[in-house]
């Protein structure tokens, strides 16, 4: 869990952070021991408020209109161990301790599907390019 002193320093930065038009911010979480991405979700400043005094995520929901706390009613929870925010300041990544899955559909992960593309092998010359540029 968060410990009471890093919350109130992450409220402190709250009123930093940029929020977009409609007063959401994307939160990307991930596993604090694998690095795993489990999903992303929105949250708006009292969905963070409630996180930082709360210790659990909280999200807004966009399609139901509503704050969600993840796994309330499924016990799929996700422990708060740090939040950090890009160098925007427009997106946050918060480390958390799962219990469960964390995508609705029951997979671990949100993000267990892939495109199936190719992408073409960058030759010597473009390598060189891109170290010059």
């Amino acid at each position: 869990m968060v410990s009471a002193a890093q919350l109130s320093l992450s409220k402190m930065n709250i009123r930093d952070l940029k929020f977009d038009e409609k007063g959401l911010i994307p939160a990307i979480i991930q596993d604090y021991k694998t690095a795993e991405v489990l999903m992303l979700a929105y949250m708006n400043k009292k969905s963070l408020e409630i996180t930082l005094k709360s210790g659990l995520t909280c999200f807004w929901s966009r399609s139901r209109r509503e704050y969600w706390v993840k796994g309330a009613t499924s016990g799929n929870i996700q422990s708060v161990k740090a939040i950090y925010y890009d160098c925007d300041k427009d997106a946050l990544l918060i480390r958390v301790h799962q219990r469960g899955v964390a995508c609705h559909t029951g997979n671990r992960s949100c993000f267990y599907r892939r495109l199936k593309v190719r992408f073409k092998r960058v030759s010597s010359r473009q390598k060189r390019i891109r170290k010059i540029s």
